[in-house]
């Protein structure tokens, strides 16, 4: 058993700075680089790109990062793992093969964890009598089912812990939740077992720490943000952590950011519903029992979690195509900029009642008056304010007839308009979000490891 291990966090998202796995890789010593790629939506885009084109369902930018990384992770024998997988982690692994071929690289094992989408098996599910009810609202799964988009079951730390048995140094999963991807080598190293719930629960949370990349080391901070250095070379977290469940968060010495209490603390809240009850497919982590003593140099040590046994079921996270969706804006500069954005609303919303246009919702905002903080929003007077419009429902055409309604408006409509660009605004698609649970004995994850 090793004393200790590093993990770095290289993606909070999919989008975030191209850079970042490389500098972690580069600037420090690391044993796993974990890159978390999977949001909600992005797992319905990229089950439509995978519609389209079979071969594509992954985070592309997953593939590029290897490109850049694969020859100094080989020869530094770091092993990746990452959920950039999305719907078609098998064709994100043959790309990654590619790379490597391209590269001159042999020897390299790749792990794809598997099992994760459901969407073909929606239909069987409802009937063996799993309903799949929405946690919010109740309504059964089968109310939408002829809609769905994606359907992907929130899986943990175990099958990476299989693929890292088997030796492979890059493991791709699909919807893997993004606490396991920290909690996984923690378990490896260490030996955990599955009842080990206060050390899986520490692994949970610094896993939670390292989900969202910099936002731990003084990215969004919402504390003394104007004190954090160097945000141009900031640096990722890295969990710094032992076999007795303790960890440290840190960066690498030299990078820009900061690693305080107070930044280790905002991410720790970061989407927390009951702190006593984070519930991941691994355990149940208790955020109530964390303590955090700030050891200085950009170094904070966790230690103190408790956790409690997994649950019986799983989430699942399905979405489905509710409507569609167009949004416009236009610019009226001063004098008088509220008053005319608001004139041109009026007008606006007179025509479209005028055309018989029916929508499920209309909704204004008024860029420098109302549109961050709504009514609470200060009477101020701004030199120029932004009328935003957009409508909902589930007609097209009705959609695209409002489309042709925005443009109008800067002849006929309220003086001093600036600001309309890009053309006549297009019906979108809305993808609505389905949370649900799913018994976990009925879910058959697979991992598969091949060898270049």
């Amino acid at each position: 058993m090793k004393s200790s291990i590093r993990i770095a966090s290289g993606q909070g998202f999919w989008g975030d700075l191209q850079q970042a796995p490389y500098e972690q890789v580069m600037r420090g010593q690391i044993d796993y680089l974990m890159m978390d790629y999977l949001a909600e939506v992005t797992m319905s885009i990229l089950q439509k790109q995978k519609m389209r084109n079979p071969e594509l369902g992954y985070a592309k930018d997953l593939v590029e990062v290897c490109e850049q990384i694969l020859p100094h992770i080989v020869e530094k024998g770091i092993t990746l793992i990452t959920n950039g997988g999305g719907v078609n982690p098998i064709a994100a692994r043959d790309k990654i093969f590619e790379v490597a071929r391209g590269l001159g690289i042999t020897g390299l094992k790749i792990g794809v964890v598997i099992g994760d989408d459901i969407l073909s098996q929606v239909d069987g599910f409802i009937e063996q009598g799993h309903a799949m009810k929405h946690m919010e609202t109740g309504e059964p799964i089968a109310t939408v089912k002829d809609k769905l988009l994606s359907a992907n079951v929130y899986t943990g730390a175990w099958p990476i812990v299989e693929a890292l048995k088997s030796g492979a140094q890059i493991i791709i999963t699909g919807r893997t939740t993004d606490t396991g991807l920290t909690l996984a080598p923690m378990i490896h190293e260490f030996g955990w077992t599955e009842d080990d719930w206060d050390k899986l629960a520490s692994g949970t949370v610094a896993g939670h720490i390292n989900e969202c990349g910099a936002q731990a080391t003084g990215g969004n901070f919402l504390g003394d943000w104007r004190s954090i250095p160097n945000m141009d070379d900031i640096g990722f977290p890295i969990i710094e952590a032992f076999p007795d469940g303790t960890f440290i968060v840190t960066k690498h010495e030299g990078t820009g950011g900061r690693v305080t209490r107070e930044t280790v603390s905002e991410q720790l809240m970061y989407e927390i519903g009951d702190p006593s009850t984070y519930i991941t497919p691994d355990c149940i982590a208790d955020f109530s029992t964390i303590q955090l003593e700030d050891l200085g140099n950009d170094r904070v040590r966790v230690f103190g979690i408790k956790g409690r046994p997994k649950t019986p079921t799983l989430k699942v996270s399905a979405s489905y195509l509710d409507g569609y969706v167009a949004f416009s804006s236009l610019t009226y500069c001063a004098p008088d900029a509220y008053e005319k954005a608001c004139a041109a609303d009026a007008v606006l919303r007179k025509r479209l009642d005028r055309l018989g246009l029916a929508f499920d919702e209309i909704r204004t905002e008024f860029v420098g008056m109302n549109a961050c903080h709504g009514p609470i929003a200060p009477a101020i007077v701004p030199n120029e304010v932004m009328m935003r419009i957009g409508v909902r429902g589930k007609d097209k055409k009705t959609i695209d007839r409002f489309a042709k309604e925005i443009a109008p408006l800067i002849l006929t409509g309220p003086p001093s308009v600036t600001g309309f660009s890009g053309g006549r605004p297009k019906a979108t698609d809305v993808v609505a979000y389905f949370p649900a649970l799913l018994d976990r004995n009925v879910v058959d994850m697979r991992v598969l490891v091949d060898e270049i």
